[in-house]
């Protein structure tokens, strides 16, 4: 019988998505009907698989440092949540740490981020420049004024494994998943009331939710409003390096200039997000050689002097939702509505903070709010009203 109904329809079946049909099937009393609509079940194309997977504590935003936190210890105890009968949930987690460093000129603003990081129990220490070269004897210094270095919490994981444990266990609650896709919204008054599908046609709901990545402005417009989120590419470089012992347990490192690199099993991966000027709205996935030659190695070569000698193996690209407004997530309500939620614009935040979100938006749709971390401020509320609240420490 084709599925006619859906308590709560959730299009886009990613991380975010997966996450949150998992808290709302996790929910003690909870019986409603909830469906996932994915595209592709592949995942090939999507954010999600196609992440380097960092977890970090380092943000400038209180909310963000708060709901990485939940991430990260959702990551490292995913065994409690995400295992089946006779299946325990296994993900790696690589906890070597992050490592901003800064110049003269940026120093108060990773000295004033870091005052609020230790403020709510993030384990970050200050290293000045002798301390950087101490503890990280392969690293250049002499242009850095200091570093700030996550001792604990912070690394990377699988995007993938995260991904397909939650989608598992969501199913085994009872989530429905359709290979489908979303073409149209049927709104009523301050309702949506139906979403009508490619292959399934019309359903009528109580409740939708938009994680729908890239996508995601283009099913806010059939609903009435404007969303600020735009595909944007991103590169994912990986590399040799011959002497390179040393580095193997390094952290992932970001350099003034944005340029990141992390250890990946015995080679490295790197990148950097292109100037503002330079980074128009894109869904292909080529990937662009030219950054890499003109900026992301001649840094590393000047970071790390091991990596002036390096050989390009391969590379990728994905795609951040990026928020234009502020590279902020926002979550909640849609303007006017009463049964549209959302969670959109991560601009590359998604993976370490998709348990939170998928918390978040359980704790809205079926208690009325927030519970665990008041997200209010990433509502669509300071979208309309044209005031960012800025992220600053956007990899």
């Amino acid at each position: 019988m084709p599925l006619q109904t859906a308590d709560i329809l959730i299009v886009g079946g990613g991380v975010v998505g997966s996450s949150t049909a998992y808290f709302l099937t996790a929910q003690p009393g909870f019986r409603g009907r909830v469906v996932v609509v994915e595209k592709d079940p592949t995942y090939g194309e999507a954010a999600t698989a196609r992440s380097a997977g960092g977890i970090r504590q380092q943000f400038s935003t209180p909310e963000n440092i708060r709901m990485s936190q939940f991430g990260a210890s959702f990551v490292k105890n995913v065994a409690e949540h995400l295992s089946l009968p006779g299946e325990k949930a296994q993900l790696p987690f690589v906890e070597q740490g992050y490592l901003f460093l800064a110049t003269p000129s940026g120093l108060p603003v990773l000295e004033q981020n870091h005052a609020t990081q230790t403020a709510l129990g993030a384990d970050i220490v200050m290293l000045d420049s002798a301390a950087l070269r101490r503890q990280f004897p392969w690293l250049h210094t002499d242009d850095l004024a200091g570093g700030a270095f996550g001792r604990h919490n912070e690394g990377w994981t699988d995007p993938y494994s995260l991904l397909q444990a939650f989608r598992r266990k969501a199913i085994a609650q009872g989530a429905i998943y359709l290979q489908d896709e979303a073409v149209a919204l049927q709104r009523e008054g301050d309702r949506i009331a139906s979403v009508t599908l490619a292959k399934a046609g019309s359903i009528a709901i109580g409740a939708m939710v938009n994680s729908a990545g890239i996508n995601a402005a283009r099913i806010a417009g059939w609903a009435g409003f404007d969303l600020p989120v735009r595909p944007r590419k991103r590169f994912v470089y990986v590399f040799d390096c011959r002497d390179s012992a040393e580095i193997q347990n390094a952290p992932l490192l970001i350099d003034p200039n944005g340029v990141y690199f992390r250890p990946e099993g015995t080679s490295f991966i790197g990148g950097v997000s292109p100037p503002e000027d330079q980074d128009p709205d894109c869904t292909d996935l080529e990937v662009e050689y030219g950054l890499f030659e003109e900026t992301v190695w001649p840094t590393l070569a000047q970071r790390v002097p091991a990596f002036e000698a390096i050989k390009l193996v391969r590379a990728w690209a994905g795609h951040y939702d990026y928020n234009t407004l502020d590279q902020n997530l926002i979550i909640g309500r849609g303007p006017g509505l009463a049964n549209f939620y959302m969670a959109n614009g991560l601009s590359g935040h998604g993976l370490q903070q998709s348990p939170a979100i998928g918390r978040a938006l359980s704790e809205m749709i079926l208690e009325g709010g927030f519970k665990s971390i008041d997200l209010t401020r990433f509502g669509y509320e300071r979208v309309a009203k044209n005031q960012p609240l800025a992220e600053l420490n956007v990899v």
